[in-house]
């Protein structure tokens, strides 16, 4: 994989992980509710559940692409439609944005902290639809697949372990400022205008 390919994948990653979404809010009730003390199960249980759902959708994005090259290109424009409307819908959400029920959230040991953040990341459609819809623009179908595969995964992984510590680590000192009315709705019509960004980026680009 040539490295300004790799760059534009980096960049889209950390716009995508910055995004207020079900993860970003586990990760700020956890902090906010219980401290720090519970940062490294939370990240650890991110970084897994990114890795289970990534795995899985590039597994099935692979067999997609050996298989018919119509179907990628049916899969690009059904994923960039996707991302255009979560993005929407999300931008439109943001009155209502809170941290809601999590706020008091009774689990407090960190293995359980863990399986929850896991899960949770795991199920995230965001980021399932990140994978199977974005993604195909960084790959080149004419290599071999799996170095590609391990390293956009390992990659991801990465950065979405950072981004958890980091909003973790954060949200423990500013916790007075982040339940604060206007913060979330402001996070939230950004995310959701990277969305809408995301998918027009994924309708216009070429495949490698």
């Amino acid at each position: 994989m040539e490295f300004h390919v790799w760059l534009a994948f980096a960049s889209a990653s950390i716009a995508l992980l910055l995004i207020p979404g079900p993860t970003v809010l586990l990760i700020l009730s956890y902090a906010i509710s219980q401290g720090r003390r519970v940062a490294l199960a939370t990240v650890a249980g991110v970084a897994l559940g990114d890795l289970v759902a990534m795995s899985a959708s590039l597994a099935g994005l692979g067999a997609l692409v050996l298989a018919s090259s119509k179907l990628f290109i049916l899969l690009k424009w059904v994923g960039a439609i996707y991302l255009v409307y979560l993005g929407i819908k999300l931008f439109r959400s943001a009155p209502d944005a809170s941290l809601g029920m999590l706020d008091d959230a009774p689990v407090t040991s960190p293995r359980k902290v863990f399986a929850h953040s896991a899960a949770v990341t795991a199920l995230n459609p965001k980021s399932i639809v990140f994978f199977i819809a974005f993604v195909p623009q960084f790959i080149n179908p004419n290599t071999d697949l799996g170095p590609q595969f391990g390293l956009l995964i390992a990659t991801f992984v990465g950065f979405a372990a950072i981004n958890a510590l980091a909003y973790a680590l954060l949200a423990d000192k500013l916790r007075q400022k982040i339940v604060r009315p206007s913060v979330l709705p402001f996070l939230t019509r950004l995310g959701g205008g990277a969305l809408v960004a995301m998918g027009v980026a994924t309708a216009t680009m070429r495949r490698s």
